[in-house]
């Protein structure tokens, strides 16, 4: 697996992290092989979820549609790296104003 794929859930949107357990486990189910979860950070601000893909654009459009499911889409960004790379393309929101930052 080539890529780091980062999903950043914004904290403020979200009403508890109780959720992060269970979106794991469904992203697992939807993605299946795909993708490698390497697990998360919590920060006071932003969630971030980690997991290597051999194709981070395919991956992430099989995790939107659990994702919207959640309806947490609005609160979120992603983006992906080469794995071990520093420099992130941006994948959602489709029209991101600022860079994809790690904390």
């Amino acid at each position: 697996m080539d890529y780091q794929l980062v999903i950043k859930f914004w904290r403020k949107s979200l009403a508890d992290e109780a959720f992060l357990a269970a979106i794991e486990a469904k992203l697992k189910e939807a993605l299946g092989d795909a993708v490698e979860l390497e697990g998360y950070d919590v920060s006071p601000k932003e969630i971030n979820l980690f997991m290597l893909a051999s194709d981070p654009r395919h991956s992430f459009r099989r995790a939107k549609d659990v994702l919207e499911g959640l309806g947490v889409m609005n609160g979120m960004s992603a983006a992906f790296r080469v794995a071990g790379g520093t420099r992130f393309t941006s994948i959602w929101p489709l029209r991101a104003t600022r860079k994809f930052r790690l904390p």
